[in-house]
């Protein structure tokens, strides 16, 4: 795109025109520029003087750049590092090398500019050409350098004699492959461990030897010629900034940032990336450093940080009168990144996709993630993209090291010229544009969240919170503390005293770090406050005061609980409701970042949604990983858990449909959960040989859901009762090394899948898992081959087994081994059974169950084992399903209670009043276990709660097994 130049800079393009000519008939007379070229050079001598001066003084790289073809293409990858290589493949000394790598810089910059400012290119390619060309530079140079260092002092040798070189991390732009033309190069030194030279007369420390490395490196990428400067090096971002060594270990660096790295350095940290030298090494070390950089936690400490970093940039901002500065100013750069990089350190450690090098990739897995709206991903980016290029063209003017806009007329016209603008004015306003939308993103996503008070009651309020203060400080010398508590409205103050002295003389109260203690002393007053306005402040003070003391000394929580009134809001509501919540809140305190957001946390997805949000967690881990695997189905677990809980105590969704979400949510994860085992296995092991009615089959194996799992019932705190089933023909797997007996590779794979469900990890459990419905029980194979299920079943299960049978359902396995267990469990439950002998087994065994778990409390019902409750409606169910099924097929399609009721009533086995009167107080008693639940109750009532519902259950069981 040829732009339009003003007309006040003509004069001064055709006088360096016809400058540029003079010079090329001192080089070649016989060369003419083609019209279409001189037009192209004319429009850039008017916007870059960079460009300009360099090719009078040297014309013959411009006319090389046109003969090759280069300005007008896109450079193939390592293009950079075979040009460079080339260039200095002949160099002696350091003089030498400095000379040709500014000799490649003057042209490549030449060759950046033109294609930049006619736009014959993206900001894209841009900024990843000028990253190539200094890693090229970074990396070549220093192979050069180490090489002339070793024959001068010897090879650095760790102490077990491993050659040593060094670790060069770009930071920054660099690092984020996002140079800018007249960008600084931010670097830090390392080597990976400390040793003596070897091979020289007189050996020196590695340290020694690398300190004057990297003293020489420096030396030569910061030489100086008439085209100006290599690069602008700057080491301010190394451990201890300008004071600190040149050049650390790996083990000091480590030490360092574990105990004294500050916040800001994690900011630098996120874009760092192995740029020169040892790179295998290099990512070795940003692996020990990324637990500084990535917390495994939400981490909402980091907030206030930014804002006194913030606060700062823009205090010196006005002192140095600067505030049109496009990349510190209002709006600018640096707040796109700065609105990134505090979601990557926020939930970085969480969300392993945020840990990304690229502020445009990181706006886009915002949006992927729903942290922003995708329209907000959108602008971000197009302001991104018009500022950086806004700083290209000031820059490419006279590659200087500048982010301000200019105030001369000239220049003005030059840079809107530059950006396509038709004048000053259009540019300015479009800039505004930008920059105010980014500046109004960044203000909103740093800005606290506050209660709104109304205006007669803000002096009150004040007062109230001023007296809380001196409850939790106890520096009331006048009023009573009780006295106080009342007025903020709590019914038993003098009880909330007591809670309030509790937390107060807490050993873990006492010993909160500075930061800590000043986070809580600010929290208490407000708790005190909104807990006072709730509808059952003492309920609410224990259970908030109880989360308090267990999540206090993750200072990033109570930092959450400052920065989000509603959160703050909503955990009061949730103590009264729900006990419960609030103790699996105090064993995953993570949870609390998915109280946020009230449109997600009281709306449970759906059971495709669960699907991809499982596949995404885990999509974006190593396949190699298990440890994170294994948390991120945790948290997938516990979060959805948590939406399922708030939905339910809002009264969202009703009680079936908590159950249904509870029994997806866990069908989910035993599905990744084989899907990992079965991958580790098959990985190491190859395919299990399997084979079902002579075929052959993939994978040959299933997993069969029983009990509540399997009858869609699941609760809060269900255990999983589960059996698992193969086809293997006990042949070895196809691995050539370690091929094993399929039936072992079962075996295995089931061991592992419990493992994965079982193990307790920082993050917690997925699930108590069962097996003991399996064949013979604890005695039996824990995995049983098909035909031998159904022989036992047909054959030697007890009567309790097919009633078990009838609440079971496939989960996960290959379809043909699913429909053969279907198959199977309806053969089953269809036998003929004599009347008498069911009905007898199926008594003892309710008798049992009565002795063994029935209520022990006088003039109280326990809703699930007492006479009348739910498991004798599931035993009557069951016993007819059993009895009668053979003439009845519909009463095999269903695995849970109420639909079985259905059943019964619609195939005339028991009249619909009958089916209304065990479905409505099967759902009652499920519907109170569920609210007794989440008030971590048992589910036992005052016999009078349900007197009548119970008398009608244990008539209608007499009738039936009269």
């Amino acid at each position: 795109m040829i732009h339009a130049i003003p007309h006040s800079l003509v004069s001064d393009m055709e006088h360096k025109w016809q400058a540029f000519c003079d010079a090329i008939d001192d080089v070649d007379r016989n060369f003419i520029v083609e019209s279409g070229h001189s037009e192209a050079i004319r429009c850039i001598f008017a916007l870059s003087d960079f460009v300009a001066k360099t090719c009078i003084r040297s014309p013959h790289v411009l006319l090389e750049l046109l003969q090759s073809g280069d300005l007008f293409r896109a450079y193939p990858t390592d293009t950079y590092r075979n040009t460079v290589n080339a260039m200095i493949r002949d160099t002696a000394d350091e003089t030498t090398l400095g000379e040709a790598l500014c000799k490649i810089r003057r042209r490549e910059m030449i060759r950046i500019a033109w294609r930049d400012l006619l736009m014959l290119c993206s900001l894209a390619e841009i900024l990843s050409d000028l990253s190539s060309f200094a890693e090229a530079c970074l990396d070549e140079s220093l192979a050069k350098l180490y090489t002339w260092h070793c024959a001068t002092y010897g090879t650095p040798t760790s102490r077990k004699g491993t050659p040593q070189q060094l670790v060069v991390i770009g930071m920054g732009k660099l690092g984020a492959h996002e140079l800018n033309f007249s960008s600084d190069i931010d670097l830090v030194f390392s080597y990976p461990a400390p040793g003596n030279t070897v091979g020289a007369p007189t050996p020196i420390s590695n340290e020694e030897f690398f300190v004057r490395l990297s003293r020489q490196y420096i030396k030569t990428l910061s030489v100086t010629t008439i085209d100006g400067p290599l690069f602008r090096v700057d080491m301010k971002l190394r451990p201890y900034g300008e004071n600190g060594p040149l050049v650390m270990s790996f083990d000091n660096m480590e030490d360092y940032y574990q105990y004294q790295g500050r916040d800001w350095e994690r900011y630098a940290w996120v874009k760092a990336r192995e740029v020169a030298g040892d790179r295998d090494a290099g990512r070795g070390l940003l692996e020990l450093i990324r637990p500084f950089v990535y917390r495994r936690y939400i981490d909402y400490s980091m907030l206030d940080g930014i804002r006194q970093m913030k606060m700062k940039i823009e205090r010196e901002l006005k002192r140095k009168g600067i505030e049109e500065d496009i990349k510190l100013g209002p709006g600018g750069i640096r707040e796109v990144e700065f609105f990134g990089q505090i979601f990557q350190l926020l939930r970085g450690g969480v969300v392993p996709k945020l840990q990304e090098r690229s502020i445009i990739k990181t706006i886009d897995h915002l949006a992927d993630e729903s942290y922003i709206t995708r329209g907000i991903s959108d602008r971000l980016k197009e302001a991104y993209d018009f500022l950086r290029r806004t700083e290209n063209r000031i820059q490419e003017h006279s590659d200087q090291q500048r982010h301000a806009l200019p105030i001369d007329e000239t220049d003005r016209s030059r840079l809107a010229a530059a950006m396509g603008c038709s004048d000053w004015t259009t540019f300015l306003s479009a800039l505004n544009i930008h920059r105010a939308f980014v500046h109004s993103q960044f203000n909103d996503l740093l800005a606290p969240e506050s209660t709104t008070v109304s205006e007669p009651s803000h002096d009150r309020t004040e007062c109230i919170e001023t007296e809380l203060e001196s409850i939790w400080f106890e520096t009331s010398s006048t009023d009573d503390p009780a006295e106080i508590l009342a007025k903020a409205g709590y019914d038993q103050p003098a009880e909330a005293v007591r809670l309030v002295s509790i937390l107060r003389e807490d050993t873990s109260t006492r010993s909160l770090s500075p930061d800590g203690r000043k986070r809580l002393d600010t929290l208490m007053p407000r708790l005190l406050k909104q807990v006072g306005q709730s509808a059952q402040p003492i309920t609410a003070l224990q259970q908030v005061l109880n989360l308090i003391k267990t999540i206090q000394r993750r200072t990033t929580y109570l930092s959450l609980l400052l920065e989000n009134s509603g959160v703050l809001n909503r955990l009061i509501e949730f103590s009264i409701a729900s006990p419960w919540l609030i103790s699996y809140l105090s064993q995953h305190p993570l949870l609390l970042d998915e109280m946020l957001d009230p449109r997600t946390l009281y709306s449970p997805p759906s059971r495709q949604e669960l699907r991809h949000d499982i596949s995404r967690r885990l999509g974006d881990i190593d396949i190699n990983d298990l440890e994170h695997q294994m948390d991120a189905l945790r948290h997938f677990k516990q979060v959805n858990t948590l939406r399922v809980a708030a939905a339910d105590i809002s009264g969202a969704i009703p009680l079936m449909r908590v159950s249904d979400h509870l029994s997806d949510i866990a069908g989910e994860v035993v599905n990744k959960a084989l899907d990992l085992a079965w991958n580790h296995l098959t990985l190491k092991h190859g395919l299990p040989t399997c084979e079902l009615d002579g075929q052959r089959l993939e994978k040959g194996f299933a997993v069969i859901a029983y009990g509540k799992m399997g009858g869609f019932e699941l609760g809060y705190d269900s255990d999983l009762d589960l059996v698992f089933l193969h086809a293997g023909t006990g042949k070895p797997t196809t691995s050539e090394q370690h091929a094993i007996d399929s039936t072992q590779f079962f075996s295995r794979l089931a061991q592992r899948a419990i493992h994965i469900l079982t193990a307790h990890t920082p993050a917690g459990l997925l699930y108590e898992t069962d097996t003991r419905l399996r064949p013979s029980g604890s005695g039996g194979l824990l995995v049983s081959h098909i035909e031998a299920f159904e022989n036992y079943q047909l054959s030697d299960a007890w009567t309790w087994e097919h009633q078990a049978i009838v609440r079971a359902r496939a989960i996960w396995g290959e379809q043909a081994l699913q429909d053969r267990f279907e198959a199977i469990r309806k053969k089953v439950i269809s036998q003929r059974r004599p009347a008498s002998t069911l009905r007898a087994e199926v008594m003892d065994m309710r008798r049992r169950l009565r002795q063994e778990h029935g209520n022990k409390r006088p003039h109280h019902f326990h809703l699930k084992q007492d006479d009348g409750g739910m498991v004798d409606i599931e035993f009557i169910v069951q016993y007819i399903v059993l009895l009668m099924s053979h003439r009845y097929p519909d009463l095999l399609r269903w695995t849970d209670n109420v639909r079985l009721i259905q059943a019964l009533a619609q195939t005339g086995l028991i009249h619909d009043q009958t089916a209304h009167l065990l479905r409505t107080a099967y759902l009652t008693y499920r519907s109170m276990a569920h609210r007794l639940s989440l008030q971590k109750k048992d589910p036992v009532v005052p016999q009078a709660v349900f007197e009548s519902l119970q008398k009608s259950i244990s008539t209608f069981w007499a009738n039936v097994f009269a």
